[in-house]
């Protein structure tokens, strides 16, 4: 999951800094999930679907979209 906000994240150009204070998500939030120490929540995935104008569904299904 965390590949693909990344590469959503570069497409758009915006930084981890940015998106976090455009969605509420705390950058810490962003570099747990980058480290593995935890996963994504539905609301915070919400929040990056709408944020990334993508359905939910491109980060919930495996590797499509990656």
């Amino acid at each position: 999951m965390y590949e693909k906000y990344t590469a959503l994240r570069d497409e758009k150009g915006v930084t981890d800094y940015r998106v976090a204070s455009e969605t509420g998500i705390t950058k810490s939030t962003f570099t747990d999930w980058k480290n593995g120490r935890s996963k994504p929540k539905t609301d915070k995935l919400a929040a990056l679907a709408k944020y990334f104008e993508v359905p939910i569904e491109y980060f919930l299904n495996g590797d499509r979209g990656a």
